[in-house]
């Protein structure tokens, strides 16, 4: 999958509270995005407790999951995203050399 320079990638991630966990999925969140698509993601923390009509919107019955709603298709990540490799392959982030190749392109 190619890095979609245009639109990038919209993020949410849904959490209940902000308990330790919560903040853990977040920091992992952030620092992935950070490390493999600077600058083109937008990320959207939903604690489901405060906003439980989105969260059914969204039929959220596990808590974290990310939904990746652009580019198309929608993806959800379910569970535990501490393994970055596994995360980014199911978010459909570039790898890092994906990223490289593609900063070398922008700069030309």
């Amino acid at each position: 999958m190619g890095f979609p320079t245009s639109t990038g990638f919209e993020l949410t991630l849904f959490v209940v509270g902000r308990s330790e966990s919560s903040s853990r999925a977040e920091v992992q969140l952030r620092a992935l995005c950070e490390a493999l698509v600077p600058g083109a993601y937008e990320l959207r923390v939903v604690d489901v407790d405060e906003e439980p009509e989105l969260a059914e919107r969204e039929q959220i019955v596990l808590t974290p999951t990310v939904v990746r709603s652009m580019p198309l298709p929608e993806v959800r990540v379910v569970g535990d995203l501490s393994d970055d490799e596994r995360t980014a392959a199911a978010l459909g982030l570039p790898t890092t050399f994906q990223s490289r190749i593609e900063r070398l392109r922008d700069e030309r």
